[in-house]
C-alpha cells in the first residue's frame, strides 16, 4: 500500500478472521544508531499503546503489535475512504450539513479518547479519513499522549505547524485541550476553505501564540456563517481555560447552532472515492501503484499521517556549500533517491553528508536505505558518474572535533561544546535575536532549546542559521560579549 524509508505497509489478510487489516511494518537496521532506534520503537509502540486501547467507530482500531530482531509491526484495521487533507487539496467545499457532521464525528471520538486518557496530539486533515460510507474515522496515534506515559515531557513541540496550540509553542504544561484547539483549527477551514494560520513556520507560530483569525463568517464572505464564528473562535483561544473545557461541550454548542438534524454521515453529493491507507511508513512514502481516479475527477495523492521518525540534525543548503559538496549534484542524488522514498529523500541525503568523506562513500550509504537488490543496483546505476567524479566535502587542513558545529560567516566563533543551553542562555539568545527578526526569536529560541540532546552549540547554531552573514556575524558576536 505504502512505502517510506523506515518501513513498508502492506494490505494483508488475517486468515483466521478472515479479515482485511493494514500491517503497518518498521526496519530497525535502517535507524541510524541505537539511541534513534529507542525513540522511534518507542513512538512505534505509543502508537500501539494509545490506538490499541480505544475502541470507537470513528477511531482507526489497532489489533495486534509484535517484533523481532529485524521489524516491528501494527495490524491495524484496513479503511476505505480519503483524508480531509485530500478533500482540502482538491479544493472541495463542504456544505454547512457536511462541515457539522464531520466535526460531530471527530469531537465524538476525540471525547471518547480523552474519557480514557489519551490525546492525540496530531489531529489535522491528514489524519481525519472519510470512509466512502461517509464515517468519519481518526488516525496516527504515533504521537499520542496516554495517561501515565513518559514519552514526551513539558516543554516538548510535537504536532504539526498551523495546529500546534500556543502553550505547546510556549513550553507550558499541556493537556487534552490541545485537540480542541487543533480541532478548532479544522472546523475553521471546512467552514472558509482557508487555514486560519498561514505562512513560514516562524509566521504560523508567531500568529497562533498572538493573532486572532477573522471569524469565518467574514473570510469565508457568507454571513449566514456567523452562527458558527464565536464557536470557532472559542476554540481558538490563545489561553487553554478560555476554550471549550471538553470536546462534549464543542459539540453541544455546534449542534446547537446548527439547530437541525445532524446526518451521521457525509453526504452522498460531497464524497469523493479513493482508496486510502489507514496507516502509512512515515513521511515520503509512494505508492506501488498509481493513483486511483476519484468520481469527483483528477488523481488522489496518498494518505500520509505525521511521520514519527525521530528528529535528526541535518545540514543546511549553506552549511552543505561550506563544507565543500556540490549543491546541484546533491539535488541531483535528492531526486534520484525521492524516486524511491519520497519526499524523505532529501532528509536522508543531507543527514549523510554530515558523515560521508566523499561523493562516492555518500551514494553508498544511501543505496543501503533502499528495501531490494534491484532499486539499490537502479540506484547506484543513475549515480556512477557523481559517485566518480563529485566534488564531496573539502580537506580540511587540521582535524575538527565531530562535536564541533560548523557556522557559516562566524569563523571566531567557538562556543562552548557538549552541554545543552542554560536557561540564561535561552533568554539571552532570544533578546539578541529578537533584534533581527522580532518578538518570535523567544518563541523560537525556547523551542529550539527543547530539543532532544541538543548541545549549546547547535542551540546556538540553529538560531544563527536563518541570517544572512552579517547578521549572523553579529548575533554569535553579541552572544558571546554578553556572558
Amino acid at each position: 500500500m505504502g512505502k517510506g524509508a523506515m518501513g513498508v505497509v502492506y494490505k494483508s489478510f488475517d486468515p483466521v478472521i478472515r479479515r482485511s487489516v493494514a500491517l503497518k511494518t518498521i526496519r530497525k537496521e535502517l535507524l541510524a544508531d541505537e539511541d534513534e532506534a529507542a525513540a522511534f520503537g518507542e513512538r512505534f509502540r505509543n502508537e500501539a499503546r494509545a490506538a490499541g486501547r480505544l475502541l470507537h467507530p470513528g477511531i482507526v482500531a489497532v489489533y495486534e503489535y509484535g517484533e523481532d530482531e529485524q521489524y516491528a509491526f501494527i495490524a491495524m484495521e484496513y479503511v476505505e475512504g480519503s483524508s480531509l487533507r485530500q478533500y482540502f487539496e482538491r479544493k472541495v467545499r463542504f456544505e454547512e450539513r457536511d462541515v457539522v457532521s464531520v466535526m460531530a464525528q471527530l469531537l465524538d471520538a476525540l471525547q471518547y479518547a480523552h474519557d480514557q486518557g489519551v490525546w492525540h496530539r496530531d489531529i489535522k486533515p491528514a489524519n481525519i479519513i472519510i470512509m466512502n460510507n461517509g464515517r468519519v474515522k481518526v488516525a496516527d496515534f504515533g504521537i499520542a499522549r496516554v495517561e501515565s506515559s513518559t514519552l514526551t515531557q513539558v516543554g516538548a513541540v510535537m504536532g504539526t505547524p498551523g495546529f500546534i496550540a500556543p502553550e505547546q509553542y510556549l513550553g507550558k504544561e499541556v493537556d487534552h485541550r490541545v485537540d480542541l484547539f487543533a480541532a478548532g483549527v479544522v472546523f475553521y477551514e471546512l467552514l472558509t476553505g482557508e487555514p486560519p494560520f498561514s505562512g513560514s513556520k516562524e509566521g504560523v507560530m508567531y500568529k497562533v501564540c498572538h493573532e486572532t483569525p477573522a471569524p469565518p463568517s467574514v473570510v469565508s464572505g457568507k454571513p449566514a456563517l456567523a452562527r458558527f464564528d464565536g464557536i470557532a473562535l472559542r476554540a481558538l483561544a490563545k489561553r487553554p481555560h478560555e476554550r471549550y473545557p471538553t470536546a462534549d461541550r464543542f459539540r453541544t454548542d455546534l449542534l446547537d447552532a446548527y439547530d437541525q438534524p445532524v446526518s451521521p454521515t457525509v453526504s452522498e453529493q460531497t464524497l469523493i472515492r479513493d482508496v486510502v491507507r489507514a496507516v502509512d511508513p512515515g513521511e515520503g512514502s509512494s505508492q506501488r501503484s498509481g493513483a486511483r481516479k476519484s468520481s469527483r475527477g483528477g488523481a488522489s495523492s496518498p494518505y500520509r499521517p505525521s511521520s514519527s521518525a525521530p528528529h535528526v540534525s541535518t545540514m543546511s543548503t549553506q552549511m552543505l556549500a561550506a563544507a565543500g559538496w556540490n549543491v546541484e549534484q546533491l539535488s541531483a542524488v535528492e531526486r534520484s533517491l525521492a524516486h524511491f522514498l519520497g519526499p524523505i529523500a532529501r532528509w536522508m541525503v543531507r543527514r549523510a553528508a554530515r558523515e560521508a568523506p566523499d561523493f562516492a562513500s555518500l551514494v553508498n550509504q544511501l543505496s543501503e536505505q533502499l528495501t531490494t537488490p534491484s532499486e539499490r543496483s537502479k540506484f547506484l546505476q543513475q549515480n556512477a558518474r557523481l559517485a566518480a567524479t563529485g566534488n564531496g566535502p573539502a580537506r580540511l587542513a587540521e582535524p575538527v572535533d565531530d562535536d564541533a558545529t560548523v557556522i557559516p560567516g562566524a569563523n571566531n566563533f567557538r562556543p562552548t561544546q557538549g552541554p545543552g543551553p542554560t536557561a540564561d542562555d535561552v533568554a539571552r539568545a532570544g533578546r539578541l535575536l529578537a533584534v533581527h527578526i522580532g518578538p518570535i526569536a523567544q518563541i523560537l529560541a525556547r523551542q529550539t532549546a527543547t530539543r532532544p540532546g541538543i548541545t549549546r552549540a547547535a542551540f546556538l547554531a540553529q538560531l544563527a542559521e536563518g541570517l544572512n552573514d552579517t547578521d549572523r556575524e553579529r548575533f554569535l558576536r553579541d552572544f558571546d560579549r554578553s556572558r
